[in-house]
């Protein structure tokens, strides 16, 4: 057996920090302020040079510098998106700015009043006025991508949504503008279009919309990974940075908008965190779940979307078990579990040993936590009892956040593995049930990593894996583990190599770790946050 659970990590989270100082010029993470000249500058190659203050976010900032560079006779086109929060303003700021380009971020307003914004951003950039008040984003665009010529240049267009609702044919308008014949023809323009509208964003480029086949960029900024989210949070004890992940996940913003750079420390100060932070009525994350429903458009029935998202905390995620918590039928929760996703506030994970069966996750940390722990006692929490109601929540803590939180991080450290840990290179990764007909029940299988489908082999299992958060694992988890890999044998997988993995931050028995079997791992919290 491999043992690693009593070894060290391989290397532990080293904390960059929010705020860096790079010449003159210092800004925090998240900052909506330009940066300097002395903050900017270009490889010898050309390629656009991140700034030092900038956390992470490298294979993000080398496709936006590969855009931006590209070279080519006419304008591009990319399309960034993402949740909001996640610092797509602030990376395209800081691109445009390196690169010497154009960030114009739109608001809700009229077309009128936007052209009127649009074109002062024009002014200022090229400190030259305008040939001509624009009449309407005919105008607008024609005259944008005639202004760039020559060098490679970003023209960022942040909130894109506001523009397009108040305006439904720009989409359109910059279709035909990128065209044969078009404006963006002998245009140096690298036109970006960012917005946090994930359905709106995701539309742009989806079956017969206008601009599907003109984008040579689609970027979707992400959370940050459990591994990234420790270090830009500072914290070096792996229970801790799981504990803190359950809350607010890998959301930037977070870290220093909304907390004011208060993180907790060590273990002991977690729960006065939880109670100072996001169950503190004054701070922002207090009311943070509820706004990013609200800022989706097209979620016009919160009440029952926040229903949809309840079901799934407490742990229903098929289709018939949504249904059932809340008195609808299957068919009528179709659409908002459909809106949800396009939202990107939850996702759809197929069973992978049971075709046509799949369990939806909420894809926000902090909407699990609010709809399990805050939701049920809204009325206390805004009289100002966050303690007694932490105290009186910490088992449904332990149960319904922190228990399928755990599994989650399991399965996607079981995705980032490289090939020698399973003995191959996982293609497919997710829970899964197998039906054990002697014992009538249904073995649950936290994280089945499979590798990918070999012409008309068998398809191999790389791992079954059992993931306990409070719960101490010995024998029993494994021999159900066994089990299970026998019934999957019988089904005419190969499981000859199969490692049967057990994660757990409760730690293992001593037995268990004694053990000395092959293709048996035990993973805990160091392993987890390994680099």
């Amino acid at each position: 057996m491999s043992e690693i659970v009593n070894g060290q990590a391989a290397s532990h989270c080293r904390y960059r920090g929010y705020a860096k100082t790079y010449g003159k010029c210092t800004e925090p993470y998240f900052s909506a302020l330009y940066f300097s000249d002395t903050c900017s500058s270009h490889a010898a190659g050309g390629a656009v040079l991140k700034p030092t203050h900038i956390f992470d976010r490298d294979q993000e900032w080398q496709g936006l510098s590969s855009f931006i560079e590209r070279t080519g006779p006419n304008a591009t086109l990319g399309v960034i998106s993402g949740r909001r929060r996640q610092g797509k303003s602030f990376l395209l700021q800081a691109a445009a700015e390196a690169a010497g380009g154009l960030y114009f971020a739109a608001t809700e307003a009229t077309e009128a009043e936007s052209l009127r914004m649009f074109a002062d951003a024009l002014v200022r950039h090229a400190r030259a006025p305008v040939e001509y008040p624009f009449r309407d984003w005919n105008d607008a665009i024609a005259f944008l991508f005639r202004q760039f010529t020559g060098k490679p240049t970003p023209v960022v267009i942040d909130e894109f949504p506001f523009l397009a609702r108040a305006s439904p044919s720009l989409p359109s308008i910059i279709q035909r503008e990128l065209g044969p014949g078009g404006s963006g023809r002998g245009s140096s323009a690298r036109l970006l279009l960012c917005g946090s509208a994930m359905s709106v964003m995701g539309g742009l480029l989806a079956g017969q919309a206008p601009l599907r086949g003109r984008a040579g960029l689609e970027l979707v900024v992400q959370p940050f990974s459990y591994r990234d989210a420790a270090e830009f949070w500072g914290l070096t004890d792996p229970r801790l940075a799981l504990l803190v992940h359950m809350v607010v996940g890998g959301t930037p913003a977070y870290r220093e908008e909304f907390t004011g750079s208060d993180a907790p420390d060590g273990l002991a100060d977690f729960d006065a965190w939880v109670v100072r932070t996001v169950l503190n009525r004054q701070s922002p994350l207090f009311r943070e779940a509820r706004y990013l429903l609200a800022e989706e458009p097209d979620i016009r029935d919160p009440a029952l979307y926040h229903s949809v998202l309840a079901a799934i905390a407490s742990g229903n995620t098929t289709n018939g078990g949504i249904a059932s918590f809340i008195g609808r039928r299957s068919d009528q929760i179709a659409h908002p579990l459909n809106v949800l996703e396009d939202c990107a506030l939850i996702s759809k994970q197929p069973d992978l040993f049971r075709s046509g069966k799949a369990h939806y996750r909420i894809a926000e940390p902090l909407i699990t936590f609010y709809e399990a722990i805050m939701r049920r006692r809204w009325a206390e929490l805004e009289r100002n009892r966050a303690p007694a109601v932490w105290e009186a929540t910490r088992p449904t803590f332990l149960k319904q956040v922190a228990g399928p939180h755990f599994e989650s991080v399991c399965r996607d450290f079981a995705a980032e593995a490289d090939a020698e840990l399973f003995g191959g290179l996982p293609a497919e990764v997710g829970s899964a049930t197998v039906n054990d007909p002697a014992a009538r029940t249904q073995i649950e299988i936290d994280v089945a990593v499979l590798a990918a489908q070999d012409s008309d082999a068998p398809r191999r299992i790389l791992s079954l894996g059992e993931a306990k958060w409070g719960e101490t694992i010995g024998h029993g988890h494994l021999h159900r583990l066994e089990r299970a890999r026998d019934l999957l044998t019988a089904k005419g997988y190969d499981t000859r190599e199969t490692v049967l993995t057990c994660y757990s931050a409760a730690g293992f028995t001593p037995e268990l770790q004694q053990d000395k079997r092959d293709h048996v791992l035990l993973i805990g919290p160091p392993q987890l946050y390994a680099r």
